[in-house]
């Protein structure tokens, strides 16, 4: 295919990744407005965060399979679909209850169009110009996240509009991806009549997953970490788990074929996805309520605080694709990028109340820069190593430990951020004899920073800043252990095939085997 032909091609998939993008970023500065005016908690706050984190990473590794299965147009916009009809829910919510059931079906949405989207790209486009793509792929992701929280503040603060908009927005994106998917993504229909759907291995694997991640969500919240609560869901979850890789090991046709394990590259990679998913995620998706609630910003002035990370991001991988491309020499790129974003985390962690926005732009610059050489070129070393039969496989077990990284990062990282807000609001107040009526521990209903009075606003400013920098330092040592993943890659030269071109290669050697068999 020409440029010209992968970019026609590559429109619905990059309107289909906006429109996921658009999903988490629009709403995160909304969020403290949304879970105040539906007089929530802070766990329902994680909630609605988790809810689509759950729903995205159980469903991610169901949506890969099914790649290799059937019709990839078709499934791409099913999956905007059911984007569509999780935003239309969600901005009819009037209860934290429905806005958290409708973030699971956007989430099962945004499986599909996470899992899918690159399994797309590495079918039409060879991995040694797959760098210069994915840099786009990185643009846009950059944009999405850049106007999802000033779009997200905006509507917030329009009182004629109002934060439901923020779900309601998607909604025409997605329909335009479904659009374009149709006029201009052309893939060949590999019919495999010998294939079956593995329901029992993708039931074991969801429940599993969502057990664990449940304990995760729960745990120091509802109830305590030593509790009969934890052992059973921590026990279901693992003896699903272990069953799933039973089911799994003696199917025809897994849902996660666990051989793709024995190669080295796929390993370290899910395990580096799976540690970027904890730091990256569960660091920064609570950046927005730090920016309103610790520094006293408006959900606009939020948004407009996280462009230098989105920047040192855009720019990273769009430079580091092209490089890439040019010389196929791509595992520099992947060291460099943990280093950075290790650096970036420790900075991050050193934040307070009064931080000044010059250095917290330097530090989330840092960051953007190294998630952007890092992330999505995981990808590209992985897909490079693989059977193009498995190519779907493949990219979606690294989406899937990234999701459960992100996952497990802002469901853990939420309830220490709980706990240590609540421990110093009770701290503070009680050093300014003021009742608390706490105990120091447990949670606490996020604030509006607008009717308190001016001490009591300060202890909770404190507050929030104290504990999102104890969120950064925890995550810097999972940072670090990702780095020390990826130094033991093996660089491999980048095929100059695509996807579709090699499972065609591979189609004709096994024919041409078979041949040699009968003829034998």
């Amino acid at each position: 295919m020409t440029n010209r032909q992968i970019l026609q091609a590559m429109s619905g998939l990059m309107a289909g990744m906006f429109v996921a993008i658009l999903a988490g970023t629009v709403v995160a500065n909304a969020l403290p407005t949304i879970i105040a005016d539906l007089g929530a908690s802070q766990s329902s706050y994680t909630w609605v965060v988790t809810a689509e984190l759950l729903a995205m990473t159980a469903t991610v590794p169901l949506w890969g399979k099914l790649s290799d299965l059937f019709n990839k147009k078709l499934l791409l916009q099913l999956s905007l679909g059911m984007f569509v009809v999780g935003s239309l829910l969600a901005g009819f919510s009037h209860g934290v209850e429905l806005l958290i059931f409708s973030r699971v079906v956007q989430g099962i949405g945004a499986g599909g169009l996470t899992a899918l989207a690159q399994v797309v790209m590495a079918a039409i486009i060879p991995p040694r110009r797959l760098g210069k793509y994915a840099g786009i792929f990185g643009a846009v992701f950059a944009i999405g996240t850049v106007a999802g929280p000033l779009v997200g503040g905006v509507l917030v603060d329009t009182s004629w509009l109002g934060w439901r908009w923020c779900f309601f927005i998607g909604v025409p994106f997605a329909l335009l991806a479904i659009a374009l998917l149709q006029r201009t993504l052309r893939l060949p229909t590999v019919v495999r009549r010998e294939a079956k759907i593995d329901f029992l291995g993708a039931f074991l694997i969801v429940a599993g997953v969502c057990a664990l991640l449940i304990w995760v969500t729960l745990a120091g919240n509802e109830f305590d970490w030593a509790s009969w609560q934890t052992a059973a869901l921590t026990g279901a979850g693992v003896l699903l788990l272990v069953a799933a890789v039973f089911v799994e090991a003696r199917t025809a046709e897994p849902v996660i074929p666990l051989g793709i394990f024995r190669n080295r590259t796929v390993t370290l990679t899910t395990v580096a996805s799976l540690l970027v998913g904890v730091a990256m995620f569960g660091g920064t998706v609570f950046l927005s309520q730090y920016f309103q609630v610790s520094l006293g910003k408006s959900p606009t002035v939020a948004g407009l605080m996280s462009l230098p990370m989105i920047l040192g991001l855009l720019v990273s991988s769009t430079v580091a694709g092209q490089l890439i491309s040019k010389s196929g020499v791509w595992k520099r790129y992947l060291v460099a990028g943990a280093v950075i974003m290790t650096v970036g985390l420790g900075l991050l962690s050193t934040i307070e109340a009064d931080t000044s926005f010059t250095l917290l732009s330097v530090y989330m610059a840092v960051l953007g820069i190294g998630v952007g050489m890092l992330m999505q070129n995981l990808v590209l070393a992985a897909q490079n190593d693989v059977p193009a039969s498995e190519l779907g496989a493949a990219t979606s077990v690294l989406s899937f430990f990234r999701s459960m990284g992100g996952t497990i990062g802002t469901s853990v990282l939420g309830a220490v951020l709980a706990n240590r807000v609540a421990s110093e609001m009770t701290k503070g107040l009680d050093a300014a004899g003021i009742p608390s009526g706490g105990d120091g521990g447990g949670e606490s209903s996020v604030p509006d920073m607008s009717t308190l009075p001016e001490p009591v606003r300060q202890i909770v400013e404190h507050a929030y800043g104290v504990a999102t920098a104890d969120l950064f330092l925890i995550a810097t040592p999972c940072a670090l252990l990702a780095l020390l993943t990826v130094v033991f890659i093996k660089e491999k030269p980048l095929k100059t095939t695509s996807g579709m071109e090699r499972l065609a290669e591979e189609a004709g050697a096994t024919t041409a085997t078979d041949k040699t068999a009968v003829g034998s």
